[in-house]
């Protein structure tokens, strides 16, 4: 139940328009000024956040239990000039575009233009990034081959553990200055260097530690001035709070949630991560707690359940980020991708579902907020009980919670080479990606277009868009007697085309190794202190970089036309097929027919077309996993588009599929819209054919109608499709479930339709912050009904 001081808070969180704030970059910029070049890079980085938790704004809204906010308000977004230098033009565009926008002031212009741009310019990440690319993979990144994550934003995509729970940051100061004891000058020749980089750590635990002072301070300030009585306690309780956290351990649930929010604060204001930092195994780490305190008698469950509440409140505070460019396309959004886990199992491997994982359920359902997102772990001992609680809130429609499987999720991160104990101890963030949770660096480095890479299969190595060589000469298709031909084609080229990517990515992260440490991050991720090494630089326990490859629906169906009715049953010829792609099928009407009504597809448990999805993700796989990255872990992949599928769809013609030109790709793993037409069951099938467990993440989206997930039935119906695509090993699916009618509406009506929420790919947002390709790419998926759903 939402109390009043919720309601206000949520409510100031929903209205609030995000708005760009200069503080961090006059602050970390003054930082630089004076002591770049006299210190240490990894004290630099220290000193710029120390002097940020110094001297930042701080801010107590209005009733609010738990406090701080990455800006001087809710919605306020910093930029990370080191990161990416935007242009004044940059913020006119950021200040009136239609989605995602932020208020620029002319003040804040005046600043960026005569500050931060002369300094900065050509000392951003991205400015080195974009200079040092050979000239083809600037070609290829421009084409829309693929996509750069670190092009704006740093690495990230990690996860809190419970080593916050049971430690203060004096604790991790004195495990710092015990790792500086053991250092061996003689016979170590980085032990300088791991000196510098444990002394920044050290002063990164100051900087936490000094930003709690100052909100102890700031509350009893507050209180000293407050006339209500109620609220003047309250201030006083998050002075008391204050004066313990982050310093020490938490004693009780709502120290241990200000923990984890100074923690997440530090981690987003250190650096503008690719996916913010994640709470972790939320429920299992706040057990404890809420146990002692209900035993106790200090602690209700509405009260646990409303500071929790405010904890939600918190996340959805914080824009992700101001993006532009290529990566504003691929991840169009204010979600910044902090994702709850609930649910799965224990460190002994039992069912980990307990009295919090529902009340987070509860806060789930009640709060209806875009940000955090929110997964549920559903391993086999999970109850039913706790499935059908989740897929009864996702049925409301608006997306949360995912559904991941817990089992899976444990057996992937053993087979990237976990133990059983930092498997069970993981889960997934950021969209769909696995990890063990406050011991791995797992950082995604872009999108693959696989589809794209088709397209220029089919012209030899030219991009037909640009028409510019960006592939190798791999044969004329029309001349390719067989299909085999054209898949080596395929293969040959996937294999050019992901080496240039490697070439960049390897050079992209020896900048950051070197140029971009993160103290605060290495404090609070298992070894990095141990090792004397940063988080960017391998100090990580486990050390894996992703590549997404998006399409898989696509350049399926694609291959099924061309092998169907070209090689197998000679409908048409390969010659008649390309000239009806060039022409965008106008005046092809009827090889428009037959590649899009008259061929198999994938997501109908069709073998055949199923078994070309599973050669092409088997070539994908052989070409990125195992390569060696400079960090001392090693390459995989994730399926997985977030927004790039519209993208990557824009810089194409139409496809062999009959997918007409700079249309969305498939998104994640789906089906292409409207190819799934034999129910549910059937694309859980084909899905499931693909092996999952050789990755990272793949990524399911289903949409029913309301109706059809009605009642009791539509609910058992819902759970034990969830069930049965987890017993085939499946990683991950999502729902949407809202009619086609009502999506037409809001799109024709957004005022009417302000709050409706929809699963885009990896998350949530509001309907009407997606563009209209976006829209209407949602409104084109396939309807599902559970008529034909047969067991599994």
């Amino acid at each position: 139940m939402m109390r009043e001081r919720v309601k206000k808070l949520r409510k100031q969180s929903v209205d609030t328009v995000p708005y760009i704030s200069m503080e961090r970059a006059k602050i970390v910029d003054s930082v630089y000024k004076k002591y770049e070049g006299t210190v240490p890079v990894p004290v630099l980085r220290a000193l710029a956040l120390r002097e940020l938790m110094t001297n930042k704004k701080l801010c107590i809204n209005e009733g609010e239990l738990i406090v701080g906010e990455r800006g001087e308000a809710p919605g306020a977004t910093p930029t990370y000039p080191e990161l990416c230098c935007h242009t004044v033009e940059d913020l006119e565009i950021m200040n009136i575009r239609e989605k995602i926008s932020f208020k620029v002031t002319e003040d804040d212009k005046k600043v960026q233009a005569e500050t931060i741009i002369p300094y900065w310019e050509n000392r951003s990440m991205r400015h080195k990034i974009l200079s040092r690319m050979s000239d083809e993979w600037k070609d290829c990144y421009k084409s829309g081959i693929f996509t750069e994550f670190m092009e704006q934003r740093g690495p990230g995509h990690t996860v809190c553990d419970n080593k916050i729970y049971k430690k203060g940051f004096i604790d991790f100061k004195n495990d710092i200055e015990t790792a500086m004891g053991n250092l061996d000058y003689q016979n170590d020749d980085e032990a300088l260097d791991r000196k510098h980089q444990l002394e920044a750590m050290s002063i990164a635990c100051d900087a936490i530690m000094i930003l709690g002072k100052r909100y102890e301070e700031y509350a009893r300030e507050l209180a000293e001035k407050e006339d209500d009585e109620v609220r003047k306690k309250e201030l006083l309780d998050i002075a008391e709070v204050c004066s313990n956290v982050p310093a020490h351990a938490p004693r009780n649930f709502r120290e241990a949630l200000q923990m984890y929010w100074f923690t997440h604060l530090c981690v987003i204001s250190e650096l503008n991560p690719w996916d913010a930092y994640n709470p972790g195994r939320l429920d299992q780490h706040l057990n404890p707690f809420y146990e002692k305190e209900i035993e106790e008698g200090t602690l209700t469950h509405d009260d646990a359940e409303e500071l929790l509440q405010c904890f939600w409140v918190k996340f959805n505070n914080q824009p992700a980020p101001p993006k532009v460019g290529v990566t504003l396309k691929e991840s169009s959004t204010y979600t910044d991708f902090a994702n709850i886990n609930v649910g799965g199992v224990k460190v002994d491997g039992s069912d980990g579902v307990n009295e919090v994982s529902y009340m987070l359920l509860d806060v789930i359902d009640e709060m209806r907020l875009l940000q955090p997102s929110s997964n549920v772990q559903i391993s086999k001992k999970s109850p039913q009980r706790f499935v059908k609680r989740a897929c009864e809130i996702s049925r409301k429609g608006w997306g949360q919670p995912s559904m991941f499987n817990a089992d899976a999720v444990i057996q992937e991160l053993i087979n990237a080479g976990k133990s059983l104990e930092d498997a069970r101890c993981g889960g997934t963030s950021g969209c769909v990606e696995t990890g063990a949770f406050g011991k791995e660096a797992y950082i995604l480095t872009g999108y693959m277009n696989l589809p794209k890479i088709f397209e220029i299969t089919l012209n030899n190595g030219i991009d037909p868009m640009t028409g510019e060589r960006l592939g190798i000469e791999t044969g004329d298709p029309i001349e390719f007697e067989s299909y085999e031909e054209l898949m080596d084609a395929y293969k040959k080229q996937l294999h050019h085309f992901i080496d240039i990517k490697m070439q960049g990515n390897r050079i992209i992260e020896k900048l950051y190794a070197t140029m971009m440490p993160v103290p605060f991050l290495s404090v609070v991720t298992d070894d990095c202190i141990t090792k004397g090494k940063d988080y960017n630089a391998g100090g990580a326990r486990y050390n894996v970089n992703y590549i997404q490859g998006v399409g898989i629906g696509t350049i399926t169906d694609c291959f099924s036309a061309i092998k169907y009715q070209v090689f197998d049953r000679k409908a048409i010829t390969m010659q008649e097929l390309l000239d009806a792609i060039k022409d965008d099928f106008v005046g092809h009407e009827a090889i428009l027919n037959l590649v899009k009504n008259k061929t198999p597809k994938y997501g109908n448990d069709d073998d055949y077309a199923d078994d070309i999805m599973r050669e092409i993700f088997a070539a994908y796989y052989n070409e990125v996993d195992g390569r060696k990255s400079i960090r001392g872990g090693v390459y995989k992949i994730n399926m997985l588009p977030t927004t790039c599928h519209v993208y990557f769809g824009s810089v194409m013609g139409a496809s062999s599929n009959g997918r007409r030109a700079k249309a969305p790709l498939s998104e994640g793993i789906s089906p292409e819209k409207g190819a799934d037409i034999n129910g549910p069951t059937a694309v859980i099938k084909s899905a499931s054919k693909m092996d999952h467990l050789k990755t990272g993440g793949t990524l399911l989206n289903q949409k029913f109608t309301p109706s059809v997930v009605a009642g009791e039935k539509g609910l058992d119906s819902m759970a034990n499709l969830v069930r049965s695509y987890f017993n085939l090993d499946g990683h991950h699916i999502q729902f949407n479930v809202i009619s086609r009618e009502t999506l037409i509406k809001a799109q024709q009506n957004p005022e009417e339709y302000k709050d409706l929420i929809v699963r885009v790919a990896g998350y949530s947002d509001y309907f009407n912050n997606l563009d209209r390709v976006l829209q209407n790419e949602i409104i084109e998926r396939t309807e599902q009904s559970f008529e034909s759903m047969t067991c599994c």
